[in-house]
Formats: structure tokens, C-alpha cells, sequence
């Protein structure tokens, strides 16, 4: 067996009804809480509502930033920062998607260290665990992992860069994920969000760093996901499935948390920096067809594995066979949940691409992929993502 290190610092609080205990879990640790959320609409209103409600009666003065957005910015972060600290607040709760909570989190960094919180992304000023306000995470949507992970992505609008702060204190003190809260997902997000915790599954099972440990809760995530995502996008209401990817969601966050995302996600992160209008399980969906077929050939037994989740009859055929058939299984996944795409029809503009492929080379997410890539092969895969047949 592979030598592993293994950690998780965060209750969990999992099941249907789960967030009725959100006011008694913050009492027990603070008293002043910068609830963190998008603008308020129509499908989460009624839930921002019960949450400051739940949290009044159990004592808790709640304070509502809701200036979140999509890719995270770290002037966003900075606005709501300032809340916290005019407020006093002693507790954070991120309450939606990954956005949500990543923000909360850099939140409640940037609220108890001094400049901006841009300065303390991986690689630069050291985070101070003492200081980091306590955080509670309260995913509404089955996807990114956040709930259980040690770090927050934003980028730097200016800079056009994404990255992420980094650190153990990161990781929410307690999660509740209630099912529940994922059943207004519309069926697009459902499939970005759902296609983004396979990606969190997959790429911690190829990861060339990975150990039978990461294996179990990756192989797990990804047999739900490749089961219960195309139900829910289908029919939204499906409990099961909902259940079933809140599950999934959560096991890929704690595989790749402690073992690492691959190229794909470096080459997403990238591709962030510059274009807001994508969703990061859209930006995977449309690089994974071209990774994969790179890729294949130097992670066969894994693969191999894969493709027989998605096809059984794959197991009566050679590794070999079967591994270079989960390249076709991944694609036809993606029609299937609708997110079959490329750069070009989502508009992403041709001419960023060299600069796409260099920024991918500063995260050190390529080095953990089973084939390290130079930055030729980075631009050569971004270039034939850009167009696609089919």
C-alpha cells in the first residue's frame, strides 16, 4: 500500500431537515455572525429568511453581506471583510454554493489580517490560524466540496489570475448538508455543479500521488455521481438522487482536500482569471474530452476502472480497451447532462488562449497529473478545446 496522510478537522451534520440546527450550532460558537450569500431571490429568499430566524432564536445577532458573485473577487472579499470587522463579528456562515462559501471563508481571513486578502493566496503572506474567525458552511448545491476542503478560490480582477488562500483554520468548523437545500437547483447548475464533484473524485483517483484511502472515498463519490446526476437534472425533485450527489459532493471534497485536483482543474482555474461567465463545472466539461484522450494511456488501471463504473460489459475486456473506452463514456456523460460544449460557443475570446496556457504552469495542479504537461501541451490542449465537432 501507498504511504497516505489523511485529516479532517470539520463536523459533519448530514440529512434531510439538517438545517434547523444551524441556529444552535452557531450559538455554541459565537455570538455575532456575518451571514455570507448571493443577492437574495426567489428560490433561496425563503431560506436566507429561516436561517437569520433560526439563528434570533437562538441568540444569534446575524449580520447579512450578500455581495457575492460568481468567480469570486478579492475586492469582493475585501467589501465584505470591512462588514465583519465594523460589526464585531465573531463567527461566519456561508450559506449557498461554492462561491458562497469560498467567499465566507476568505472572509473570515481577511477580517483578522492586516492589507488585502489577495496577499495571503498560496505562495505569499502566511496565514495565521489563530486569528481565522470560526466558519459554518451550509452548501446549497452538490458540487464544488467546499464544505469540507482548506481552501477558498477568488481571483484578482485586475490581474486577471485565480487562485486561492490555503489553510487547515479554512476548513468549516461544522457543515450542514441537508439534501434539502439543493431540491430549486435548476437542472443546468445541477449538471456544472454535479460534473465539478466528479471532477473532485476523478482527479484525486489519478492523482499520481494517490493512495488506496483517497481511493475509497473517490471511487465512491464517482459511482454516485455517474448514477444520480443525469436523475436530478432530469427531475430535480428526485430525493434520492439530490441525497445521493450531496454525498457525492462531500466525498470528493474530502478526496481531493487531501491529496490534490489535476490538470484539468489548473487549466479551469486559469481559464477563470480571464472570463467570468462560466461556470467552473462548464470550463471542465470542455477541457476533459481533450485531457482525457492525452491522458489515458498513463493511468490504464484507473481508467480502466472508471469506464467499468460507467459500463459494466467494459469488464470483460482488457484494461488497455477499457481505459481508452472511458474517454468515450466521460463524452457521452457530458451530452447526456447537457454540458457538451466548447471555448468558442461559450465565447471565451481565441486570443487569451497562450496566456491561458502559461497561468496554468503557475498552480501546481499539473505536476500532480499522471502525464505532467510542458506548456505546449497545455496551449495544444486549450487550442483543440476551443473548437468541436459533434
Amino acid at each position: 500500500m501507498r504511504d497516505f496522510n489523511f485529516y479532517l478537522p470539520t463536523r459533519i451534520r448530514f440529512g434531510w431537515g439538517q438545517v434547523k440546527e444551524i441556529g444552535n450550532l452557531i450559538a455554541r460558537n459565537g455570538k455575532k455572525c456575518l451571514l455570507v450569500t448571493v443577492k437574495p431571490f426567489l428560490g433561496m429568499q425563503p431560506l436566507f429568511e429561516r436561517v437569520k430566524e433560526l439563528c434570533k432564536e437562538a441568540g444569534v445577532e446575524v449580520f447579512h453581506f450578500d455581495g457575492v458573485i460568481p468567480n469570486p473577487t478579492s475586492e469582493s472579499v475585501n467589501v465584505g471583510s470591512k462588514m465583519a470587522i465594523e460589526n464585531k463579528v465573531d463567527i461566519v456562515l456561508g450559506l449557498g454554493g461554492g462561491s458562497s462559501i469560498d467567499t465566507a471563508k476568505a472572509i473570515a481571513v481577511g477580517a483578522t489580517h492586516e492589507g488585502d486578502v489577495w496577499d495571503y493566496r498560496i505562495g505569499q503572506k502566511r496565514i495565521d490560524s489563530k486569528k481565522v474567525l470560526p466558519i459554518i458552511a451550509a452548501p446549497t448545491t452538490a458540487g464544488t466540496g467546499a464544505e469540507v476542503t482548506n481552501m477558498a478560490v477568488i481571483k484578482n480582477a485586475e490581474e486577471k489570475f485565480k487562485s486561492a488562500l490555503a489553510d487547515w483554520s479554512l476548513t468549516p468548523k461544522i457543515s450542514i448538508i441537508d439534501p434539502e437545500s439543493t431540491l430549486t437547483v435548476p437542472p443546468h447548475i445541477t449538471a456544472a455543479t454535479g460534473f465539478d464533484a466528479f471532477c473532485h473524485a476523478f482527479e484525486s483517483y489519478i492523482n499520481k500521488y494517490a493512495s488506496e484511502f483517497i481511493d475509497l472515498f473517490a471511487l465512491d463519490s464517482l459511482k454516485k455521481v455517474i448514477k444520480y446526476l443525469p436523475i436530478a437534472v432530469r427531475d430535480g425533485s428526485n430525493r434520492e438522487a439530490r441525497e445521493a450527489l450531496s454525498f457525492a459532493a462531500t466525498l470528493a471534497g474530502l478526496s481531493f482536500t487531501n491529496i490534490g485536483t489535476t490538470l484539468p482543474h489548473g487549466i479551469g482555474m486559469a481559464i477563470g482569471g480571464y472570463v467570468s461567465n462560466l461556470m467552473h463545472g462548464e470550463t471542465l466539461a470542455i477541457m476533459y474530452p481533450e485531457i482525457n484522450r492525452w491522458t489515458w494511456k498513463h493511468a490504464i488501471p484507473k481508467y480502466a476502472a472508471v469506464a467499468r463504473i460507467f459500463n459494466p460489459d467494459m469488464k470483460n475486456e482488457s484494461d488497455e480497451i477499457a481505459a481508452e473506452q472511458a474517454c468515450n463514456e466521460i463524452d457521452n456523460f457530458l451530452k447526456e447532462i447537457g454540458l457538451w460544449s466548447s471555448l468558442e460557443e461559450k465565447n471565451v475570446p481565441e486570443n487569451i488562449l497562450e496566456s491561458v496556457a502559461k497561468d496554468t504552469l503557475k498552480l501546481r495542479n499539473y505536476t500532480l497529473h499522471p502525464k505532467v504537461a510542458n506548456y505546449e501541451d497545455a496551449y495544444d490542449l486549450i487550442k483543440r478545446s476551443y473548437r468541436r465537432e459533434g
